[in-house]
Protein backbone atom coordinates (compact mmCIF):
# COMPACT_ATOMS: atom_id res chain seq x y z
CA UNK A 1 0.00 0.00 0.00
CA UNK A 2 1.24 3.73 -1.30
CA UNK A 3 1.32 6.53 1.06
CA UNK A 4 -1.25 8.02 -1.38
CA UNK A 5 -3.86 5.29 -0.53
CA UNK A 6 -3.26 5.49 3.13
CA UNK A 7 -3.78 9.27 3.02
CA UNK A 8 -6.69 8.90 1.33
CA UNK A 9 -8.09 6.19 3.36
CA UNK A 10 -6.90 7.86 6.66
CA UNK A 11 -8.72 10.98 5.50
CA UNK A 12 -11.98 9.09 4.62
CA UNK A 13 -12.01 7.53 8.42
CA UNK A 14 -10.94 11.01 9.65
CA UNK A 15 -13.93 12.41 7.40
CA UNK A 16 -16.18 10.25 8.47
CA UNK A 17 -15.37 10.23 12.43
CA UNK A 18 -15.86 14.18 12.44
CA UNK A 19 -19.39 13.79 10.29
CA UNK A 20 -20.15 11.32 13.57
CA UNK A 21 -19.21 13.24 15.90
CA UNK A 22 -21.94 15.94 16.09
CA UNK A 23 -25.70 15.88 15.33
CA UNK A 24 -28.89 18.49 14.81
CA UNK A 25 -31.98 18.09 16.90
CA UNK A 26 -35.07 20.02 15.34
CA UNK A 27 -37.82 21.79 16.84
CA UNK A 28 -39.79 18.49 15.55
CA UNK A 29 -37.71 16.31 17.55
CA UNK A 30 -36.54 15.13 21.64
CA UNK A 31 -33.18 12.88 21.08
CA UNK A 32 -31.17 11.16 23.55
CA UNK A 33 -27.20 10.00 23.47
CA UNK A 34 -26.54 6.34 24.27
CA UNK A 35 -22.95 5.18 24.95
CA UNK A 36 -23.02 1.29 25.24
CA UNK A 37 -26.56 0.95 25.50
CA UNK A 38 -26.59 3.55 28.49
CA UNK A 39 -28.58 6.39 28.37
CA UNK A 40 -25.70 9.14 29.19
CA UNK A 41 -27.74 12.74 27.65
CA UNK A 42 -31.47 12.33 28.13
CA UNK A 43 -33.64 14.74 26.66
CA UNK A 44 -31.16 16.83 24.40
CA UNK A 45 -32.57 20.17 23.77
CA UNK A 46 -32.73 21.75 20.13
CA UNK A 47 -29.99 22.81 18.41
CA UNK A 48 -26.61 21.32 16.91
CA UNK A 49 -24.21 19.20 19.52
CA UNK A 50 -21.11 16.74 19.59
CA UNK A 51 -20.89 13.32 20.42
CA UNK A 52 -18.22 10.71 20.66
CA UNK A 53 -17.77 8.85 17.62
CA UNK A 54 -18.58 5.30 17.47
CA UNK A 55 -18.56 5.08 21.51
CA UNK A 56 -21.71 7.03 21.23
CA UNK A 57 -25.15 6.93 19.42
CA UNK A 58 -27.85 9.55 19.23
CA UNK A 59 -31.76 8.21 18.80
CA UNK A 60 -34.42 10.81 17.77
CA UNK A 61 -38.04 10.49 18.33
CA UNK A 62 -40.91 12.89 16.55
CA UNK A 63 -42.02 15.48 19.47
CA UNK A 64 -45.41 16.86 17.86
CA UNK A 65 -48.52 15.88 18.54
CA UNK A 66 -49.69 11.97 17.82
CA UNK A 67 -53.27 11.01 17.29
CA UNK A 68 -54.32 7.07 18.36
CA UNK A 69 -58.06 6.59 16.93
CA UNK A 70 -58.59 3.09 17.45
CA UNK A 71 -61.61 0.29 16.95
CA UNK A 72 -64.57 1.38 19.17
CA UNK A 73 -64.57 -0.22 22.56
CA UNK A 74 -67.47 -2.08 23.81
CA UNK A 75 -68.38 -0.10 27.30
CA UNK A 76 -71.18 -1.24 29.88
CA UNK A 77 -73.26 1.49 31.40
CA UNK A 78 -74.63 1.74 35.09
CA UNK A 79 -77.86 0.40 33.30
CA UNK A 80 -76.29 -2.80 32.19
CA UNK A 81 -76.60 -1.11 28.73
CA UNK A 82 -73.59 -1.72 25.96
CA UNK A 83 -72.55 0.91 24.13
CA UNK A 84 -69.79 1.08 21.48
CA UNK A 85 -67.83 4.01 22.03
CA UNK A 86 -65.51 5.56 19.21
CA UNK A 87 -62.66 7.84 20.87
CA UNK A 88 -59.51 9.35 20.11
CA UNK A 89 -56.32 10.32 22.25
CA UNK A 90 -53.85 13.55 20.99
CA UNK A 91 -50.78 12.82 22.75
CA UNK A 92 -47.25 14.20 22.85
CA UNK A 93 -43.89 13.37 24.53
CA UNK A 94 -42.64 15.28 27.32
CA UNK A 95 -39.92 13.06 28.71
CA UNK A 96 -37.95 11.51 26.48
CA UNK A 97 -36.35 9.09 28.83
CA UNK A 98 -39.13 7.95 30.31
CA UNK A 99 -41.15 7.40 26.75
CA UNK A 100 -37.88 5.43 26.03
CA UNK A 101 -37.58 3.28 29.28
CA UNK A 102 -41.17 2.34 29.27
CA UNK A 103 -41.49 1.68 25.40
CA UNK A 104 -38.30 0.71 24.63
CA UNK A 105 -38.77 3.79 22.28
CA UNK A 106 -41.56 1.75 20.35
CA UNK A 107 -44.46 4.46 19.34
CA UNK A 108 -46.84 0.73 18.56
CA UNK A 109 -46.01 -0.42 21.70
CA UNK A 110 -46.90 3.30 23.35
CA UNK A 111 -50.10 3.28 21.42
CA UNK A 112 -50.98 -0.29 22.53
CA UNK A 113 -50.66 0.65 26.37
CA UNK A 114 -52.67 4.07 25.86
CA UNK A 115 -55.52 2.14 24.04
CA UNK A 116 -55.70 -0.94 27.19
CA UNK A 117 -55.85 2.47 30.07
CA UNK A 118 -57.93 4.73 27.65
CA UNK A 119 -60.40 2.02 27.90
CA UNK A 120 -59.78 1.23 31.03
CA UNK A 121 -60.73 5.19 31.78
CA UNK A 122 -63.88 4.64 29.28
CA UNK A 123 -65.14 1.88 31.37
CA UNK A 124 -64.60 3.28 34.72
CA UNK A 125 -66.73 6.52 33.88
CA UNK A 126 -69.01 4.90 31.65
CA UNK A 127 -70.03 2.55 34.38
CA UNK A 128 -71.63 5.58 37.35
CA UNK A 129 -73.22 6.49 34.26
CA UNK A 130 -76.63 6.34 32.61
CA UNK A 131 -76.86 6.20 28.73
CA UNK A 132 -78.35 9.74 28.76
CA UNK A 133 -75.79 11.39 30.87
CA UNK A 134 -72.71 10.30 28.47
CA UNK A 135 -74.87 11.24 25.63
CA UNK A 136 -76.07 14.51 26.47
CA UNK A 137 -76.51 15.75 29.91
CA UNK A 138 -73.14 15.23 31.40
CA UNK A 139 -70.84 15.34 28.45
CA UNK A 140 -68.33 18.28 28.35
CA UNK A 141 -67.86 17.68 31.92
CA UNK A 142 -67.37 13.60 31.56
CA UNK A 143 -64.60 14.26 28.72
CA UNK A 144 -62.46 16.56 31.20
CA UNK A 145 -62.87 13.93 34.07
CA UNK A 146 -61.56 11.07 31.61
CA UNK A 147 -58.59 13.41 30.17
CA UNK A 148 -57.75 14.43 33.40
CA UNK A 149 -57.86 10.51 34.54
CA UNK A 150 -56.05 9.40 31.72
CA UNK A 151 -53.36 12.04 32.42
CA UNK A 152 -52.69 10.83 35.94
CA UNK A 153 -52.45 6.92 34.59
CA UNK A 154 -49.82 8.09 32.03
CA UNK A 155 -47.41 9.57 33.60
CA UNK A 156 -44.96 6.56 33.67
CA UNK A 157 -44.96 6.19 30.05
CA UNK A 158 -43.69 9.90 29.84
CA UNK A 159 -46.00 11.52 27.60
CA UNK A 160 -49.16 14.03 27.92
CA UNK A 161 -52.29 13.49 26.92
CA UNK A 162 -53.62 16.69 24.62
CA UNK A 163 -57.16 15.77 24.20
CA UNK A 164 -59.48 12.83 24.52
CA UNK A 165 -62.80 12.79 23.57
CA UNK A 166 -66.05 10.45 22.36
CA UNK A 167 -66.56 10.80 18.70
CA UNK A 168 -69.23 8.76 18.49
CA UNK A 169 -71.55 6.65 20.94
CA UNK A 170 -73.95 3.56 18.85
CA UNK A 171 -75.65 1.18 20.23
CA UNK A 172 -74.56 -2.74 19.41
CA UNK A 173 -76.78 -3.89 16.07
CA UNK A 174 -78.41 -6.56 17.94
CA UNK A 175 -79.83 -4.05 20.31
CA UNK A 176 -80.49 -1.03 17.34
CA UNK A 177 -83.52 -2.42 15.78
CA UNK A 178 -85.47 -3.15 19.40
CA UNK A 179 -84.42 0.37 20.97
CA UNK A 180 -85.28 1.99 17.44
CA UNK A 181 -88.89 0.22 17.77
CA UNK A 182 -89.66 1.22 21.81
CA UNK A 183 -88.44 4.93 20.23
CA UNK A 184 -91.05 4.70 17.59
CA UNK A 185 -93.73 3.58 19.70
CA UNK A 186 -93.28 5.90 22.54
CA UNK A 187 -92.86 8.82 19.24
CA UNK A 188 -96.80 6.76 18.31
CA UNK A 189 -97.94 6.86 21.93
CA UNK A 190 -96.84 10.35 22.14
CA UNK A 191 -98.31 11.86 19.01
CA UNK A 192 -101.72 10.10 19.91
CA UNK A 193 -101.46 11.93 23.23
CA UNK A 194 -100.84 15.32 21.26
CA UNK A 195 -103.89 14.64 18.20
CA UNK A 196 -106.22 13.99 21.42
CA UNK A 197 -105.55 16.77 23.41
CA UNK A 198 -105.95 18.44 20.15
CA UNK A 199 -109.36 17.37 19.26
CA UNK A 200 -110.15 18.08 22.89
CA UNK A 201 -109.42 21.66 22.60
CA UNK A 202 -110.86 21.76 18.94
CA UNK A 203 -113.93 20.84 20.47
CA UNK A 204 -114.25 23.35 23.04
CA UNK A 205 -113.04 26.24 20.71
CA UNK A 206 -115.85 25.08 18.25
CA UNK A 207 -118.45 24.55 21.38
CA UNK A 208 -117.32 28.18 22.29
CA UNK A 209 -117.49 29.82 18.62
CA UNK A 210 -121.35 27.64 18.43
CA UNK A 211 -121.72 29.70 21.60
CA UNK A 212 -120.83 33.01 20.84
CA UNK A 213 -122.69 32.62 17.03
CA UNK A 214 -126.05 31.91 18.99
CA UNK A 215 -125.39 34.37 21.53
CA UNK A 216 -124.32 37.30 18.50
CA UNK A 217 -127.08 35.96 16.43
CA UNK A 218 -129.70 36.58 19.02
CA UNK A 219 -128.26 39.98 19.79
CA UNK A 220 -128.29 40.97 16.24
CA UNK A 221 -131.98 39.95 15.72
CA UNK A 222 -132.84 41.65 18.53
CA UNK A 223 -131.52 44.92 17.96
CA UNK A 224 -132.78 44.53 13.92
CA UNK A 225 -136.75 43.80 15.61
CA UNK A 226 -136.15 47.33 17.44
CA UNK A 227 -134.72 48.92 14.60
CA UNK A 228 -137.45 47.34 12.70
CA UNK A 229 -140.28 48.31 14.68
CA UNK A 230 -138.57 51.76 15.12
CA UNK A 231 -138.94 52.10 11.24
CA UNK A 232 -142.37 51.22 11.18
CA UNK A 233 -143.44 53.32 13.71
CA UNK A 234 -141.54 56.06 12.04
CA UNK A 235 -143.29 55.11 8.93
CA UNK A 236 -146.67 55.03 10.18
CA UNK A 237 -146.14 58.19 11.71
CA UNK A 238 -145.38 59.69 8.65
CA UNK A 239 -147.87 58.37 6.52
CA UNK A 240 -150.56 59.49 9.67
CA UNK A 241 -149.33 63.15 9.31
CA UNK A 242 -149.28 62.64 5.22
CA UNK A 243 -152.99 61.68 5.51
CA UNK A 244 -154.07 63.56 7.92
CA UNK A 245 -152.81 66.73 5.64
CA UNK A 246 -154.36 65.85 2.81
CA UNK A 247 -156.62 62.37 2.98
CA UNK A 248 -157.84 62.66 -0.94
CA UNK A 249 -154.42 62.31 -1.82
CA UNK A 250 -153.19 60.22 -0.22
CA UNK A 251 -156.00 57.48 -0.76
CA UNK A 252 -155.38 58.17 -4.32
CA UNK A 253 -151.55 57.96 -3.86
CA UNK A 254 -151.80 54.37 -2.29
CA UNK A 255 -154.59 53.37 -5.10
CA UNK A 256 -151.96 54.20 -8.12
CA UNK A 257 -149.46 52.07 -6.27
CA UNK A 258 -151.73 49.28 -6.12
CA UNK A 259 -152.73 49.39 -9.41
CA UNK A 260 -149.07 49.57 -10.91
CA UNK A 261 -148.30 46.71 -8.41
CA UNK A 262 -151.34 44.78 -9.41
CA UNK A 263 -150.93 44.77 -13.11
CA UNK A 264 -146.60 44.38 -13.68
CA UNK A 265 -146.94 41.63 -15.50
CA UNK A 266 -149.05 41.28 -18.66
CA UNK A 267 -149.70 38.19 -17.93
CA UNK A 268 -151.81 38.87 -14.65
CA UNK A 269 -155.02 37.97 -14.52
CA UNK A 270 -158.06 39.08 -11.62
CA UNK A 271 -161.44 38.63 -11.22
CA UNK A 272 -163.38 41.04 -9.37
CA UNK A 273 -166.31 42.76 -9.38
CA UNK A 274 -166.12 46.76 -11.79
CA UNK A 275 -167.73 48.33 -9.20
CA UNK A 276 -165.51 47.23 -6.53
CA UNK A 277 -163.79 49.80 -4.65
CA UNK A 278 -160.58 48.95 -5.35
CA UNK A 279 -161.04 50.52 -9.48
CA UNK A 280 -162.56 53.62 -7.47
CA UNK A 281 -160.65 56.12 -8.94
CA UNK A 282 -160.61 54.51 -12.72
CA UNK A 283 -164.60 54.45 -12.32
CA UNK A 284 -164.55 58.01 -11.47
CA UNK A 285 -162.57 59.17 -14.37
CA UNK A 286 -165.07 56.89 -16.23
CA UNK A 287 -168.23 59.14 -15.10
CA UNK A 288 -166.61 62.06 -15.72
CA UNK A 289 -166.76 61.35 -19.61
Amino acid sequence: MNKNTFYIIFGALTFGLLLNSFFIVSEKERAIVFQFGEAVRPDIPVGFHFKIPVIQDVKKYDARIQTLDEEPDRILTVESKYLLVDSFIKYKITDVLTFYKANNGSFNSLNSLLGQRSEFVLKNNFGKRTVKEVVSGERDELMSIMLSSLNDSVKDLGVEIIDFRVKRIDLPSNLSNSVYERMRTERQRLAEELRSEGKEIAREIRAIADKDKVVILAEAYKQSEQLRGQGDAESASIYAESFSQDPEFYEFTRSMKAYVETFENKSDVMLIDSDSEFFKYLNAKKDKE
